[in-house]
């Protein structure tokens, strides 16, 4: 683009103004247009576009009068429409106005006429005939400023602006425009001009437009001839997003961002700006605001020179949609100079244009990314390229792959950032999204992958919250909303807002469920409501299928069910779930401790489908006994044995047995405090604590079954079968063997307490053990958990973790911090905190 011409007289400072169709729907927007400009201290050129719709609606005209249809009705309705905005604009003087309308349509009239008739001639001014509404609309735009009166003129482009066919679109024969808009100037006194976009003139004089978007680009030309300090392009929105705001709802604003982003996310489908329009403003440093008409006081978008100041390497992400990818595939083509200037030789001879070229190191396979549109076009005419390459078996053939989309990640914090890739990577990793080919070029500034269409919105919602442009999503499901599932959702009532604010975090609580119904909501369902909406008439039959689906949703990135419940019914689903992507988090027993074959199962699930499976809860409720445990493996320590009191209940019951009180009344008292289950016998078994014995052994690695465990049941033989009012009306007959085990203990300085124990051999036993007084079980409060880890390094001296470990609010505790764990794990902004809610635990040596 060559430099202004030095001969010319020095332009007012001036600011350009560009005002989109949806800015100009009808005559009170072109009056809230006009009221923007209002800046005295300088000149001001205004480009305008047509009326909203009007372009479609000359195309559409063409293409009936060129079909030999009818078309007047239309012509009529088009002409009309302006009239009505001519006569609210401009109500006192209307009639010079509407005499101009009219003789712009008089001519489109008689152009339409000729296409209609097949005239030859009519073909090359049709050329022109969709930019009337540019015409006519920058007549509308002069009246609503007050015309000449008010010092405003009206420059029609098609008298200034020489244009010629290049192979990248329409290009501006810069020293003729610059020529003919001095001669313009020269015949008009200093002032304000409203200018025509999209229009011009070809060299030999017709008349054409700038191509689709070609206002901004009008825009950005005018800006450049008038020696403009400024362009401000008006629209509809309050600048350039992050991303399509209609596929992440959380898309922000950018404040502002270089020409060199602006043209990338362009390229890749942003829809505020033209990939053309960058490049006369960018060539005089021209600064460039996008903002909203219909929110001015909105501060908007500034492209300029520099990114901006911005700690984040990535500054928004776009998808290109509707394409396709042709490989070529060739051992033969390793090391052979010209391979690829074959192929892309023959793309360009078919009139394919390529999006994004992906080639290994190895040179055993190109790939190219294209416009669906053209992928058969393409592949027939790589396999026509190298026919006797594959005829002599040094090229496999070229492949197509349809249904592709592009996603762009776009910014210049990128350039010399390490791990840039790695993160958008993990993040498309993370939403099961599998990149099929990536791209990036030497400048670093865009990293491109080529994804599957129908992961394309997860894709880029992912995406936009791995780097923390938005928070990170996770769709959520809960079941079961008794004791723990409802405390956990008054926890999560409490904490959202927060979570999002300071973390970055959006758990969207979007399904509730109990054992017979459930309530899915696309929207999200508000924690505090979602017990009493499962009572409303918004619930339906539970379906579980149903409702993993719905979790899943195709267009979040992230999908998480909380399993509240104590349903094998339940627990029988997380093989699939796990194995879709779906994280499961659960204080549910029943999955961990079941059958080998289940555990088995779920475990490999998760390996392949990259779902997680927590159950941190299940043991020791909101106490780290399993993150203790993790934590120990992880760092390479060697567990020799476990032991502990893994019930709450037993622990109350132990503590408080001294053989003053009978140990049935204990029960009953325990009964009444709400410590033990329903039907006591369930925590008197022991079950439940060889249950969580089991899950520990099998999270140290241990292939420990249910039945592999020495149980003690301490409910007497002959009150096992009957019914529970039958037991708890028995229940003194427990009371002389226990008072002689007491005795017995009492005797040789020994305390009794309900033990799990796992030792190094791999044998697990649950029951009554008389401890010594300086055992740590002996020394806990009322209600206390305690496990105790011997390990190589805490041989001698175990390490202990001890705290509540039973009761809803705990437990929810646990759980929560197992969805928050997994949210960490995902990416979310830092400062995420794990805690652990409400418990007080101690982890010591």
């Amino acid at each position: 683009m060559p430099p202004a011409d030095a001969s010319l007289p020095p332009s007012p400072q001036c600011h350009v103004h560009k005002f989109g169709g949806s800015s100009l729907a009808d005559a009170s927007l072109y009056r809230a247009a006009a009221a923007l400009l209002q800046d005295p201290a300088r000149t001001r050129i205004v480009v305008v576009s047509a009326m909203q719709g009007v372009t479609d609606a000359l195309l559409a005209l063409l293409a009936s009068a060129r079909r030999g249809d009818d078309w007047a009705a239309e012509w009529d309705a088009l002409r009309e429409r302006h009239l009505v905005a001519a006569a609210v604009l401009d109500p006192n003087g209307h009639h010079v106005l509407k005499a101009a309308l009219l003789q712009d349509f008089d001519v489109l009239h008689e152009q339409l006429l000729a296409l209609a008739c097949g005239d030859a001639s009519a073909d090359v001014h049709a050329r022109g005939l969709p930019g009337l509404g540019e015409v006519v609309s920058s007549r509308l735009m002069q009246a609503a400023l007050g015309a000449d009166a008010a010092g405003w003129h009206r420059l029609d482009a098609r008298d200034v602006l020489v244009v010629h066919e290049g192979e990248m679109g329409m290009a501006v024969d810069w020293a003729a425009s610059r020529e003919r808009l001095a001669a313009w100037r020269a015949s008009h006194a200093d002032g304000n001009v409203v200018v025509t976009g999209f229009v011009a003139r070809d060299a030999d004089g017709h008349a054409t437009t700038l191509g689709r978007n070609g206002s901004d680009y009008s825009a950005a030309i005018f800006a450049n001839l008038f020696d403009a300090v400024g362009l401000t392009i008006w629209t509809d929105v309050d600048g350039v997003l992050s991303a399509d705001p209609r596929l992440v709802p959380e898309a922000v604003c950018l404040p502002s961002m270089s020409y060199a982003e602006a043209c990338e996310l362009a390229y890749f489908g942003a829809k505020v700006l033209h990939p053309q329009t960058m490049a006369p403003v960018q060539e005089r440093g021209i600064p460039l605001w996008i903002r909203n008409t219909h929110r001015p006081e909105a501060p908007g978008t500034l492209i300029s020179t520099h990114s901006g100041h911005d700690a984040a390497p990535v500054k928004g992400l776009s998808l290109v949609r509707d394409l396709a990818i042709v490989e070529l595939v060739g051992n033969g083509m390793v090391g052979v100079p010209g391979a690829a200037e074959r192929l892309f030789g023959a793309l360009r001879g078919a009139g394919v244009s390529v999006t994004m070229i992906s080639q290994g190191s190895s040179e055993h396979s190109i790939c190219c990314v294209l416009r669906a549109d053209q992928a058969e076009r393409a592949r027939n005419a790589a396999a026509a390229a190298f026919a006797d390459a594959i005829a002599d078996g040094q090229a496999q053939g070229v492949t197509l792959t349809r249904d592709i989309a592009v996603l762009a990640a776009v910014g210049d914090g990128m350039v010399g950032t390490p791990g840039v890739a790695a993160r958008l990577l993990s993040g498309l990793a993370q939403a099961r999204v599998n990149a099929r080919a990536i791209a990036q070029g030497a400048g670093e500034r865009n990293i491109s992958v080529a994804i599957g269409a129908n992961d394309a919105t997860r894709a880029l919602r992912a995406a936009h919250a791995a780097f923390w442009l938005s928070p990170q999503t996770l769709s959520v499901g809960v079941i079961g909303p008794g004791q723990v599932g409802s405390a956990l959702l008054v926890q999560m009532s409490a904490a959202l807002p927060r979570l999002r604010e300071r973390s970055g975090l959006d758990l969207r609580l979007r399904a509730i469920a109990n054992s017979r119904a459930m309530v899915l909501d696309e929207r999200g369902v508000e924690p505090a409501d979602a017990a009493a909406r499962l009572q409303g008439g918004a619930a339906r039959a539970l379906d579980l299928d149903e409702f993993a689906d719905h979790v899943r949703g195709e267009h979040l990135p992230h999908a998480l069910i909380v399993d509240c419940s104590a349903s094998p019914r339940v627990a029988e689903h997380y093989p699939r779930w796990l194995a879709r992507g779906i994280h499961v988090v659960t204080p549910n027993k029943l999955a961990g401790s079941g059958p080998w074959a289940n555990y088995a199962a779920i475990q490999d699930a998760g390996r392949r489908g990259g779902g997680r499976f927590r159950y941190e809860a299940t043991v020791g409720a909101g106490l780290p006994v399993m993150l203790t445990l993790r934590n120990l493996l992880d760092t390479g320590d060697e567990l020799y044995a476990i032991d502990g009191m893994l019930s709450g209940t037993l622990a109350w019951l132990f503590n408080r047995f001294d053989g003053t009180v009978p140990f049935s009344q204990l029960v009953r008292e325990a009964q009444a405090l709400g410590y033990t289950e329903p039907d006591p016998r369930d925590d008197l078994s022991g079950l439940d604590v060889a249950r969580k014995l089991v899950i520990l052994a099998r999270e140290a690695g241990r292939a420990l079954s249910l039945e592999d465990v020495e149980v003690e049941n301490l409910v007497p033989q002959a009150l096992r079968e009957v019914d529970r009012g039958a037991f708890l009306a028995r229940l003194e007959e427990m009371d002389a063997p226990m008072l002689a085990r007491y005795r017995e203990a009492a005797a040789e300085g020994r305390s009794l307490r309900h033990l799990a124990q796992l030792d190094r051999d791999g044998r697990a036993r649950v029951g009554v053990v008389a401890l010594p007084a300086e055992h740590a079980c002996c020394h806990t409060r009322l209600t206390d958990n305690l496990v105790q880890f011997r390990t190589r390094r805490y041989a001698d001296n175990p390490l202990v973790v001890q705290g509540p470990g039973a009761g809803p609010e705990v437990t929810a505790a646990g759980v929560f911090g197992d969805v928050l764990a997994i949210a960490q794990s995902l990416g979310t902004a830092p400062g995420l905190s794990l805690p652990l809610g409400e418990a007080h635990a101690e982890v010591h040596a």
